[in-house]
């Protein structure tokens, strides 16, 4: 009976484990089978084996092996955050790949200690799958179709998905990074997500977009959903929090019973929003966010026989994950350290003495903070302002009006802080209660309080929000075996109710009182069915808790269930904001050129020839993968069709911009030799929706490739002032022995378009029959009539990497990356 029942385990372990396999590789089946499978191959060995043994080394482990795997694989990404850069610095791309061959060492060097640990039951393991399964199934049906990679729909991207390539490319190839799109100063923004999509481009040859907008996103995702079972394994020391929590990551969100959150962009603030999907900050910082807390709950709760060598070794992780997390997102830390803050105070309070070990955590993370603004940021002053209520303003606008801003203030406030009722099931008392209210309450307030001309004070609730994911997720799990029955009846009340609250209200709901009559039908039947199933039980003070508060989280279940069956409609423009042929002529930019190659452009705005220049364009970095001179320069807020006229202001330099256009509109050789000296300029690419090509443009360069609207020019430089080297012509006798023999040129300079050649007053020496000596540099004429340069319309379908038409000539200069084409 026992080995049955062992039989049985194992079988249900089979079947359960390579869903996680299973799913990667079904969520990513519009790409080559070999992308998906060289990025795992990746993460398995350069990111979880290493991380894993630097994690149990470190932390000691939390008690599950499993828990630890998940923790581990954050922690070597956030490890990789930071010998990545290290490595760019001494132009060794590949420094992530030191990372298996230190934990090889560190296994073979140091004793092996067996941890003490727990077996996750295979109940356990098939729930954290079904969630991991729902979470690919969105990813299909939705996540993977915000972002087009190919077809028309790939033109036509809001500034989000070219900005983020644009970062990543840059990340890519240089280190310290600069502003790729406006090649003018530091990058003063965090990049450290954008790292680990540059380490695994160079290691794994998956190409940028895809990492950058399908799989890294992916990954991120289902770490989350791991990471958030894996946690709450740790608060609650029960293998059932591991399914809770998993499932809360995926269905669980705010209280938003209008339509719209369905069908329009899944504008929920869970960890399945619409702004952790596009935004690789907000994804990357959940992900090291999770260990951190895994580690801050060791260090707080003080495990009995911990020597200061375990301290030193728990200090060392948590400053692995500050450090990283101060290079990924601005909303992070603040969230945390004010979480930190107040268990500090608690601590201090309830023992009746100072608290160091949370006191020298907070030290590293004021350190790691200031350090960042300091070196990273430069000091750039931050555009969000204290503006109470503004984030509710910007809501109402979005949603048609604002006569509701007030009804809807307060039903976006409820759904925030509802997931915080788990606290209530909570039986002991825990400083990490305490760490987790007050900073998911700080993230409240930060979205409440503060604003900014993008929004991004959303981002504190976002990166809040699975701290109330995680007392939800406790809260259930400290249940007794029994009471789940009762629980999962309750939480069925609750999603019904808030469902059937979306579906009584219209599709455009605007008004106060379609909000407000929605909100009150959701309440009065999870009320009603509070009452009505706690009556029909009869049951104790604690099983009243129990139906409430699971009724509560119920009505807290965002669309992401519903949006697997229904699409949410992508974030694309009505025009074109890439050029017909763009991504193609970008891409010949890339594999024809060395990476400080340097690109000049006339696309500037991100619709072509509109009344207001919305100054967004990041696309030519982000797939040239190239630093352009002059191309978009809303460097702090993101821009698209939402924004007003007049946020965007000029261009810092003007001159500068002037000199760039004049090339697309009167090219000079003095011009064009300017860029090319002073700026390092190699390449033009023009649109000819923004302007017709000059003339002349192409006898000052040469035209390499045209596609669609597209143009693209090599900048070479001029011919010698004497190509043909010839000897001194003799004397005439009749000459003037006194007169000296004339300049190379008699008026200008070398390589100045009125003379481009030497002048003399003496007749031209003839040239010598028979083969010439060979130019080292291209003639100012274009050869005509010998080169192939493809022309048509711009294809419908794009494929991922290679043009459909390529036109290569003579004199291709080498590749600037091993991985190009």
């Amino acid at each position: 009976m026992i080995r049955a029942a062992g039989r049985g385990k194992l079988t249900a372990a089979m079947v359960t484990l390579p869903v996680l396999p299973i799913a990667w590789f079904v969520a990513l089946q519009e790409h080559p089978v070999w992308m998906p499978a060289a990025y795992l191959a990746y993460l398995l060995v350069v990111i979880v084996i290493p991380g894993t043994m630097f994690w149990r080394r470190l932390t000691g482990g939390v008690g599950w092996r499993s828990a630890d795997v998940v923790l581990g694989t954050a922690f070597g990404m956030a490890a990789e955050a930071l010998v990545y850069p290290l490595g760019m610095l001494f132009k060794v791309p590949f420094a992530a790949l030191l990372m298996p061959a230190l934990a090889f060492g560190m296994w073979r060097a140091l004793p092996r200690n067996k941890l003490p640990e727990r077996r996750t039951p295979w109940w356990s393991v098939a729930g954290v799958m079904v969630a991991v399964g729902i979470a690919a199934a969105w990813f299909v049906r939705v996540g993977s179709q915000l972002v087009p990679l190919t077809g028309p729909d790939a033109l036509r991207p809001s500034s989000d998905a070219p900005h983020n390539l644009a970062i990543a490319a840059e990340l890519t190839h240089h280190f310290p990074p600069r502003i790729p799109y406006a090649d003018s100063g530091r990058l003063t923004s965090h990049w450290a997500a954008y790292e680990h999509i540059a380490s695994a481009h160079w290691i794994t040859t998956v190409p940028l977009d895809v990492l950058t907008h399908r799989m890294a996103p992916f990954a991120w995702m289902l770490l989350i959903v791991l990471g958030a079972a894996a946690v709450g394994m740790l608060l609650t020391g029960r293998a059932v929090a591991a399914p809770l929590g998993a499932g809360l990551v995926v269905a669980g969100g705010d209280l938003v019973p209008w339509p719209w959150a369905v069908s329009d962009r899944v504008f929920a603030d869970g960890p399945f929003s619409l702004g952790g999907l596009t935004n690789p900050p907000q994804a990357f910082s959940t992900v090291l966010l999770l260990p951190l807390i895994a580690v801050t709950a060791l260090l707080l709760r003080r495990r009995p026989g911990t020597t200061r060598t375990q301290l030193f070794r728990l200090y060392v992780a948590a400053g692995v994950l500050v450090a990283a997390l101060a290079l990924t997102k601005a909303t992070t830390l603040p969230v945390y350290a004010t979480g930190l803050a107040v268990a500090w105070i608690y601590l201090t309070v309830r023992r009746g003495r100072l608290n160091l070990r949370a006191l020298v955590l907070g030290v590293g993370v004021a350190t790691a903070y200031a350090l960042t603004f300091f070196f990273v940021l430069r000091g750039a002053a931050s555009s969000v302002r204290f503006d109470p209520g503004a984030t509710f303003h910007s809501l109402a606008e979005r949603m048609g009006g604002g006569s509701a801003v007030t009804v809807i203030a307060a039903v976006v406030v409820v759904g925030w802080v509802m997931p915080l009722v788990g606290a209530l099931l909570i039986r002991r008392g825990d400083v990490m209660v305490v760490f987790l209210l007050a900073g998911f309450v700080a993230a409240v307030l930060g979205a409440a309080l503060l604003a900014d001309r993008g929004d991004t004070q959303l981002f504190f609730v976002r990166t809040g929000f699975v701290l109330g994911v995680l007392l939800a997720t406790w809260g259930l799990g400290s249940l007794e075996r029994r009471q789940y029955w009762i629980a999962g009846v309750a939480v069925a009340i609750g999603v019904a109710a808030i469902y059937w609250g979306r579906h009584q209200s219209p599709r455009s709901c605007t008004s106060a009182n379609c909000f407000g009559q929605t909100l009150v039908v959701a309440l009065v039947i999870a009320a009603l069915g509070i009452g009505v199933f706690g009556l029909v039980l009869r049951g104790s003070r604690r099983t009243w808790g129990v139906i409430a508060v699971a009724v509560l989280v119920g009505t807290t279940v965002s669309p992401t269930v519903a949006s697997v069956r229904r699409f949410a409609s992508p974030p694309l423009t009505s025009y074109e904001s890439i050029a017909p042929g763009g991504i193609e002529a970008a891409r010949f930019i890339r594999r024809n050129s060395g990476s400080d190659d340097r690109i000049a452009t006339n696309v500037h705005c991100l619709q072509a020839r509109a009344s207001h220049c919305q100054s967004g364009s990041y696309w030519i970095a982000g797939y040239a993968e190239r630093r352009v001179l002059v191309e978009g320069w809303s460097h702090q807020a993101r821009v698209d069709d939402s924004y007003p006229a007049g946020v965007q202001g000029p261009y810092r330099d003007q001159d500068l911009l002037e000199l760039n256009d004049e090339v697309f509109s009167n090219p000079t050789r003095q011009t064009i030799e300017t860029l090319r000296t002073k700026y390092d300029v190699q390449w033009l690419l023009l649109d000819e929706r923004v302007g017709a090509p000059p003339e002349n443009l192409d006898k000052l360069t040469e035209l390499r490739f045209q596609l669609g609207t597209v143009r693209v020019y090599q900048i070479y430089p001029p011919p010698p002032a004497n190509p043909y080297p010839s000897k001194s012509p003799t004397q005439s006798p009749s000459a003037d022995p006194s007169t000296p023999f004339p300049s190379s040129s008699t008026s200008g300079s070398p390589g100045d378009p009125a003379t481009p050649y030497p002048t003399s007053p003496f007749p031209t020496p003839s040239v010598p029959t028979g083969t010439q000596p060979t130019v080292p540099f291209p003639s100012v004429s274009l050869p005509t009539g010998t080169q192939p340069i493809p022309t048509g319309s711009f294809p419908t379908s794009l494929p991922p990497y290679q043009p459909s038409s390529p036109a290569t000539v003579s004199g291709s200069t080498p590749p600037g990356s091993p991985h190009s084409g």
